[in-house]
């Protein structure tokens, strides 16, 4: 290997290389950042950072609405509601290339809940959520947007 071949593969490996930085935050805003870090399990606080901005920047990459992403929709309904059951199915059938998943779980004698994944772009998610959890019969419905995860490491 050159001596430029070796250089440029240092090069690479220094880009991908984790970089510190320091963080200035009042001490009461610190209490509370480690209170968080403590509930929710992380083993320290560039993890838990890392985190914030992952889930800040899907949200940017959501609203900007220009790549495909992923979301997944839970339903809650009452089975018996008369051909709700078919009407979600042909629905997701219909948009079979956006519905890409489905689970169902029956709940009690009545009340079943559905979770489907979606995959488009953010607007096209969010329309065939707000249907669907706006067809009667449905009792709550809460979409979950995600990315495909290829900008965020």
């Amino acid at each position: 290997m050159s001596k430029k071949e070796h250089k440029g593969l240092r090069a690479e490996k220094q880009t991908d290389a984790l970089q510190r930085f320091g963080v200035s935050m009042n001490p009461r805003l610190l209490k509370r950042f480690d209170e968080f870090i403590a509930t929710k399990g992380y083993v320290n606080r560039s993890e838990a950072l890392r985190d914030l901005i992952r889930k800040n920047l899907v949200e940017i990459e959501w609203e900007k609405g220009d790549k495909e992403s992923l979301g997944t929709l839970t339903i809650i309904y009452n089975h018996e509601v008369r051909e709700l059951s078919d009407r979600l199915e042909d629905f997701q059938h219909a948009h079979y290339d956006n519905i890409i998943s489905t689970m169902h779980v029956h709940l009690d004698k009545h009340n079943c809940l559905e979770v489907m994944v979606l995959r488009g772009m953010p607007g096209r998610i969010r329309s065939l959520a707000d249907h669907i959890i706006g067809v009667k019969g449905v009792k709550h419905g809460k979409l979950v947007m995600t990315t495909m995860g290829t900008d965020i490491d």
